[in-house]
């Protein structure tokens, strides 16, 4: 391969792994997931273990083989797999960590008693996945905090364990991003700084213990908004022989206002939906597959 610092091996195309995050969270989100697998692009997506909706996720994903789940490891804005009495300094009194991703991992890198419960709850969602008996395509994390360089060494040391063979690792050009959109700059700015950091602690880390990451893996910059329109504009530009782009597709439910207008996962939704984005990832030379489908 031309990028000698990712380790997926014998690559002798272009691969595009097309993933939706979120998956469990909401019947809107499943529906939607199962949709873009279906009739779209989307190749895998990443279970929420204690999303409202996990048990729906998992029965729809044992139907359909070809759609590899990975966890999507939860330690900001939602809720825990181990009662708050096991892990007090994780969560509140009802099971719930920080809305804060500042807060919890500041939290987690300098409180002892909070990275060890870290240890504990990691473990209890990676077995909570197990359980599903659906097989692990690939570790991410709500928020992508899973890269925080505590919980990343906690990942490394249960791989073997529990069979964990790729993690994310976000990484996407900024000049790139902003040539296609310059809306939230600063935040862009911040993002690609922090973000570009802890991706090169990643590939260390994780080379070293010989767990696989993609080459470049689009969507944190323009998260909320990978619509059809930045797709078409981001695919040709992509050096990178293997890719994943994330979004986070979802249905609006019918009980939820629709306010005239549709929602970021609508927009998402569609952008997996569209034939053109098919279309320009084979005109590219890309070819759709997985993480499984790569072994």
């Amino acid at each position: 391969m031309p990028h000698a610092q990712c380790p997926m091996p014998n690559i002798k195309s272009r691969f595009a792994i097309i993933n939706g995050d979120d998956f469990g969270f909401s019947a809107g989100v499943n529906q939607a997931i199962i949709q873009a697998h279906e009739q779209g692009v989307l190749t895998s997506t990443s279970l929420m273990v204690t999303g409202d909706a996990a048990a729906d996720a998992i029965a729809w994903a044992r139907d359909r083989p070809s759609l590899a789940v990975g966890l999507h490891l939860v330690l900001v804005c939602g809720r825990s797999v181990l009662p708050p009495s096991q892990i007090p300094h994780l969560v509140d009194s009802q099971g719930n960590f920080s809305d804060s991703p500042l807060v919890a991992g500041l939290r987690y890198q300098f409180h002892p008693a909070a990275r060890e419960e870290l240890r504990q709850e990691i473990r209890a969602q990676l077995e909570k996945f197990r359980a599903s008996g659906l097989p692990l395509s690939h570790v991410d994390g709500h928020l992508h905090l899973h890269v925080h360089p505590v919980i990343l060494r906690i990942l490394v040391e249960l791989a073997p364990e529990f069979n964990i063979r790729v993690i994310r690792l976000p990484s996407e050009e900024l000049q790139m991003s902003l040539k296609l959109d310059r809306t939230a700059l600063l935040t862009k700015l911040v993002w690609s700084g922090v973000f570009g950091r802890l991706r090169s602690y990643g590939e260390s880390l994780l080379t070293t213990h010989g767990i696989k990451f993609a080459q470049r893996v689009y969507g944190l910059l323009q998260t909320g908004n990978m619509s059809e329109q930045y797709l078409l504009g981001l695919i040709p530009q992509i050096q990178a022989d293997l890719v994943e782009i994330y979004s986070h597709p979802a249905l609006v439910q019918p009980e939820e206002p629709l306010n005239g207008l549709p929602g970021a996962g609508e927009i998402e939704l569609a952008a997996l939906l569209s034939e053109q984005v098919r279309q320009v990832l084979t005109i590219n030379g890309f070819e759709l597959t997985n993480y499984h489908q790569l072994e």
